[in-house]
């Protein structure tokens, strides 16, 4: 009988924004903060609505691989840069393999 491998808990942190400028640009700053192990960006359309009106725009999508602990200053971090009035910053539990957990706390600790 296979045994299943043992998960372990990470968070991913979103947020959008509207230039791949931005996104470099935040994605840097998290990283050198140590606060994410990768960030990754991907071209999105979004759908909303914002003051009473429909908006369909292209944006840049970022997602931060980190542990629960680095959550914190990670969201105070995006608070600061993000360029938006009223930042997407959405939290979600993640289950990693123990060897992609254990390197995103090694990257996020300090190395």
């Amino acid at each position: 009988m296979e045994t299943q491998e043992p998960l372990m808990e990470l968070s991913a942190v979103t947020t959008t924004v509207a230039t791949a400028d931005d996104a470099r640009r935040l994605a840097q700053a998290v990283l050198r903060q140590r606060l994410a192990a990768c960030v990754q960006t991907e071209p999105v359309t979004s759908h909303y609505r914002w003051q009473g009106a429909l908006h369909e725009e292209g944006e840049q999508r970022l997602v931060c691989k980190t542990t629960a602990a680095a959550v914190p200053a990670l969201l105070a971090l995006l608070r600061e840069l993000h360029p938006y009035e009223l930042p997407q910053l959405v939290v979600q539990p993640l289950q990693a393999t123990a060897d992609y957990a254990g390197w995103v706390r090694q990257e996020t600790q300090g190395g």
